[in-house]
């Protein structure tokens, strides 16, 4: 069978103040129909320019060369980077159906979804606006959207990330397209709507016949969807084959390294190895196993068994939802309802469940980031939540929070140097700028970064590097409290093993104390001593992290772990 799309010979460069930077060199890649075909490789690996490049969608300052072939409908192929603007317009979404990562930013927020689904099937299939309204309900129903008519007069902000990647999913397949592009379409979403999205992809793909290119950075979703995979590294493609052989027999050390740095695959307490430790500069070799199997001499308190640190006694965070004509509330939604748990001194306590369970509610509620509306907070005997606002202030420096998005959490037009210290002088730590200096550069270095980076912007960082400085200015004020709001979910499998190793060794070095949110249970199970599960608010489960992961009591719980992404035993494939 003759290829849908044929890459050959594409190569991309930007061009910079200094000349051209190379972005993609050499991609060939073909994809037929019925087949999805994965791209897997880091961020900055070129997954993401070669699917732009497909759709013509590359900023103007880039250099392109090669041949991107498409089969049309009329059995004829054209070279996609000849084709006029004109000619591109139709095609995409067209024949070419694009999935972005992030729904939120790709839905124009003042639309309502259904006008902009029937917008997209009017542009492509000349429809009347009563015929556009009959097939937009018809692709609602197609990706199993609750209540299709509804959902045609609600917007973008009243959806939940799984309600808006399918209307994303939807609006690609309104111009019936006989390729469709998933750029990281599962990123951000919690593991039980991941599964789910990942089943209607592949639903629609065998329902149409279509040939499918998944963007992903995880090779675990990779074993889930795809049937051939191509491993980026640097632009480059460093290994292609059917999944089952790659994860099987990987060849090249990068390919190995992605595989194995999944916290699925390790013990807890065992240091989770990393791309750095399978290459050896550019030559490619394989590097000492070594550092890959470490395990650290230091072992946690067993659960349950150390200093309470922080109690929290059937805490509740409700929030109005319907307000009667004298504006006083009549319903609400529960975010937190009658939570009580123990954190002990020195454990680090994870928390996991589904968007929307009421985690981070609780998380930034116990910090009293977040008012609760009933129940008590204890830290180190002291009752938080009748503490004064003042008085709550002067016990921030003992207690800190990791954000989910480093770069939101960071000033853009501030260094990161200066943004750590302005913390400590806050709170009165260091008495001279040039003392508070040297114990940012000295938090700098424990967190791998260089004293160097004392004078940049974030926007010169990666997201792991940022993700690094963040947890330097909460530890800047020498806390005995953390919690980590999702800190690793958006980052790549890699970088995602290189914050889960610093915060082990911060622990051990510092000895505080975590409080670890996450939907991922493979990470959570990795990093944490005990697990509590929550649902609807509530707690539906709790106990020690390797009892909980192996034997779950509710079915709650047994759902979460179904749905994490089959990972293929590869250690005795892994030299």
């Amino acid at each position: 069978m003759s290829p849908l799309l044929s890459i050959q010979q594409l190569s991309i460069s930007f061009v910079t103040e200094d000349g051209l930077s190379p972005g993609v060199e050499d991609v060939c890649l073909d994809v037929r129909r019925g087949e999805i075909v994965a791209l897997v490789g880091e961020s900055g690996s070129g997954k993401s320019i070669t699917a732009l490049s497909i759709l013509q969608l590359l900023p103007v300052q880039t250099r392109v060369s090669g041949e991107i072939r498409l089969g049309g409908r009329d059995g004829q192929t054209r070279d996609l980077l000849r084709q006029t603007p004109d000619q591109m317009r139709n095609i995409r979404g067209g024949e070419i159906g694009m999935i972005f990562q992030e729904p939120m930013t790709s839905l124009n927020p003042v639309f309502t979804c259904g006008d902009q689904v029937m917008e997209a099937i009017r542009a492509h299939r000349g429809m009347s606006e009563r015929e556009a309204r009959q097939k937009a309900i018809a692709l609602f129903e197609k990706v199993q959207l609750p209540e299709p008519e509804r959902m045609l007069s609600r917007y973008p902000h009243q959806l939940s990330g799984g309600q808006k990647q399918r209307v994303m999913i939807a609006m690609a397949m309104s111009g019936g397209p006989s390729l469709l592009i998933c750029d990281e379409p599962t990123t951000a979403l919690d593991v039980t709507v991941q599964k789910t999205i990942l089943e209607l992809i592949r639903s629609l793909q065998r329902e149409e016949d279509l040939g499918v290119i998944f963007i992903t950075h995880d090779l675990g979703v990779v074993a889930e969807i795809a049937d051939r995979a191509l491993v980026l590294y640097k632009g480059k493609i460093v290994e292609e084959g059917p999944v089952e052989e790659l994860f099987s027999r990987p060849r090249h050390p990068y390919t190995k390294g992605l595989l194995n740095c999944r916290p699925a695959l390790h013990r807890k307490g065992e240091r989770l190895p990393v791309v750095s430790d399978f290459m050896d500069g550019a030559s490619g070799t394989v590097a000492s196993a070594g550092t890959a199997t470490e395990v650290r001499g230091a072992k946690a308190e067993s659960a349950g068994a150390g200093e309470v640190m922080m109690t929290v006694d059937d805490l509740r965070v409700w929030y109005p939802s319907r307000k009667n004509w004298l504006g006083n509330p009549i319903q609400y939604t529960k975010a937190v309802d009658g939570v009580s748990l123990q954190v002990y001194r020195g454990e680090t306590l994870g928390l996991v469940g589904e968007s929307g369970c009421g985690k981070t509610t609780l998380g930034r509620a116990m910090l009293r980031l977040v008012e609760p509306t009933a129940g008590r907070v204890f830290f180190e005997g002291a009752e938080l939540t009748a503490l004064s606002a003042g008085e709550v202030k002067k016990r921030r420096s003992h207690i800190q929070l990791i954000f989910q998005d480093p770069y939101s959490s960071l000033n853009p037009r501030l260094r990161i140097g200066p943004a750590i210290a302005e913390a400590m002088e806050v709170h009165g730590i260091g008495a001279t700028d040039r003392e508070r200096k040297a114990r940012v550069v000295e938090l700098l270095e424990k967190v791998s970064l260089r004293a160097s980076h004392f004078d940049r912007y974030p926007h010169e960082f990666s997201g792991g590097q940022r993700q690094r400085i963040v947890i330097a200015r909460a530890l800047s004020l020498n806390p005995s409290f953390l919690v980590c709001d999702e800190s690793v979910s958006a980052l790549d499998v890699s970088v995602q093993a290189q914050v889960l190793n610093l915060l082990n060794d911060l622990k051990a070095a510092f000895g505080f104390t975590v409080v670890f949110i996450s939907h991922d249970l493979s990470v959570i199970r990795y990093i944490s001593d005990r697990i509590v599960v929550m649902n609807k608010g509530k707690i539906e489960e709790i106990g020690e992290a390797e009892a909980v992961y192996s034997h779950p009591q509710t079915d709650y719980t047994r759902r979460l772990i179904d749905a994490i992404p089959a990972v293929v035993n590869i250690k005795n494939h892994i030299e």
